[in-house]
């Protein structure tokens, strides 16, 4: 028997819709340099469609991709509706990525028509032999310059100047591709994710649950994850569905300039890598009545885990939450969020950092399971470590046009790449990435843990840690440490004595002036490795 249901694809110009019918009065608001620019979700709309005229205009068509090399701004996010809603697929490039590894993503993608920050035009120069299928660039602020290429360069609000506000959106198949991203590429070359229109709603109203962000139409989100890289965590697509405040940092922003923003727009939730966190504790401690952030109660920081140490920090200081989520490229990415239960909330305060210090429970639709080295699938004890596998409507189920899918399925599940336990009430904990675990004399060694610790050493900013070879126990753990004030390589031995077994210790401890991060924020592990060990 069938349902009588409705039929209705889940698409991105639903998302559009109850923006500027139920919250049309909301803001948009951009930092453009010194200044600050809003723009209601009504006028947003209008603009998103005289996008869309314009790109049918040059030539882009059902299923064509539209590349960004962009900060986040309102023009990035006016195309992150223009370009799915109109059938077309919204192609976001990290513009971090090595110049070889932008132009691989270009070719490889077959983007049609560029929209590019105007810092990311000479890169294009720089770039022309991998531009061949490029038909148009767009510079999404000021005046197009002159240049040397065969291909038309427009600037963004010429384009659009002229276009119709009135575009019927299709009806599309909720399957239908509305984008896609280039994992980063630390081993090999970056491998292609595409979005559908359905796991992009799926994702977004999973943001709006209670247990994850819940994103709420009376809070004021300030969005520093790239939008450049996996639809800025899905933020963009939540909060207009929620008609929730959206602020962006616009272009090139640095520590001061985050706490300006949330200062001068008055952002209640703070959205970004937990290097941003730190650099912006490190700005708080500097100059610490410089800001006025009283009006922030919660910092989501993610790409890796946020150390208790500087949820302590935030609570202490400026009475704000610290939440965390895990996830990656593959999976829109969120696929668990850190929150206490009703059976945590009434632990001491120690003990439930200790639980949200945990990557969390998986998330509504997610599904996920522990797997050895053997395929024998782990119990849910706290202590058995396995790959996670998962499954759920916004995890991909192969890559693009890429022969590397086979060795990440088994049996229907993606495998992670993540090593971690899951406690018997569910809460997943990422020990560390396959890749970054230490094996020492047949024993395996937590990077992130290490790092972790000594993060939260007083003597110590930043921390890394990564395997050297060693002839007797074949790997050992190296430190690598940015210093807060003088610490000694005997003082960290004995601290981090007091945490883990002798032989987690390591040897071996590098202290330098600043750890390099790779294009999404992290720790640069396998620059450290090839440079210094």
């Amino acid at each position: 028997m069938q349902s009588l249901m409705m039929d209705l694809p889940l698409q991105l110009k639903s998302v559009l819709w109850r923006a500027e019918n139920l919250y049309g009065h909301k803001e948009i608001i951009t930092r453009r340099g010194d200044q600050f620019e809003s723009c209601t979700f009504r006028d947003f709309g209008r603009r998103v469609r005289r996008l869309s005229n314009a790109l049918a205009e040059i030539g882009i068509r059902h299923g064509d991709r539209v590349g960004t090399l962009a900060w986040n701004t309102q023009e990035h996010l006016e195309a992150y509706f223009a370009v799915p809603c109109m059938g077309a697929v919204l192609h976001t490039i990290n513009s971090r990525l090595s110049p070889e590894q932008i132009g691989y993503i270009i070719t490889h993608a077959d983007d049609t028509v560029l929209l590019v920050s105007p810092d990311q035009v000479p890169v294009l120069i720089e770039l022309r032999d991998h531009l061949n299928g490029v038909k148009a660039v767009v510079q999404l602020s000021g005046e197009a310059p002159e240049w040397s290429l065969p291909i038309p360069l427009y600037s963004y609000e010429d384009l659009i100047a002229d276009a119709s506000e009135e575009y019927e959106y299709p009806d599309l198949d909720e399957n239908t591709a509305a984008g896609m991203c280039y994992t980063s590429g630390t081993t090999g070359a970056p491998k292609g994710v595409v979005y559908s229109h359905r796991s992009t709603v799926l994702h977004a109203l999973m943001l709006c649950l209670h247990g994850t962000i819940g994103v709420d139409e009376a809070e004021r989100y300030l969005l520093v994850t790239p939008m450049s890289h996996v639809n800025s965590w899905g933020m963009p697509y939540a909060c207009l569905l929620q008609g929730a405040t959206v602020v962006l940092p616009g272009e090139h922003p640095i520590g001061s300039d985050y706490l300006d923003i949330i200062e001068q727009t008055r952002a209640t939730v703070f959205v970004g890598a937990v290097t941003v966190g730190m650099i912006m504790r490190r700005e708080l401690e500097d100059n610490p009545t410089a800001f006025d952030i009283s009006s922030l109660h919660t910092m989501w920081l993610g790409g890796q885990a946020p150390p208790v140490s500087e949820m302590r920090w935030w609570k202490k200081q400026f009475g704000v939450s610290i939440a965390q989520a895990w996830g990656m490229t593959e999976a829109s990415p969120v696929l668990t969020f850190s929150s206490l239960t009703t059976a945590n909330r009434d632990r001491d305060e120690e003990e439930r950092f200790q639980v949200l210090a945990r990557q969390g429970l998986p998330l509504p639709l997610v599904e996920i399971k522990l797997v050895d080295d053997h395929g024998n699938e782990q119990p849910w004890d706290g202590n058995s470590p396995g790959e996670i596998y998962v499954r759920s409507p916004w995890v991909i189920s192969e890559y693009y046009d890429d022969i590397r899918s086979r060795d990440s399925f088994a049996g229907g599940w993606f495998r992670t790449g993540d090593i971690g336990t899951i406690t018997s009430d569910g809460y997943v904990e990422v020990v560390d990435r396959a890749k970054d675990l230490i094996k020492s004399g047949g024993e395996w060694i937590s990077s992130v843990a290490l790092e972790n610790a000594l993060i939260g050493h007083p003597g110590i900013q930043e921390a890394s840690v990564v395997a050297a070879p060693d002839p007797k126990w074949i790997e050992r753990p190296v430190a690598f440490v940015v210093q807060r004030h003088h610490v000694t390589t005997d003082e960290l031995r004995t601290y981090l004595k007091e945490r883990f077994p002798s032989f987690w210790v390591p040897e071996r401890f590098e202290f330098v002036s600043s750890l390099p991060k790779t294009s999404v924020g992290k720790f640069d592990k396998k620059l450290l490795r090839s440079q210094f060990v």
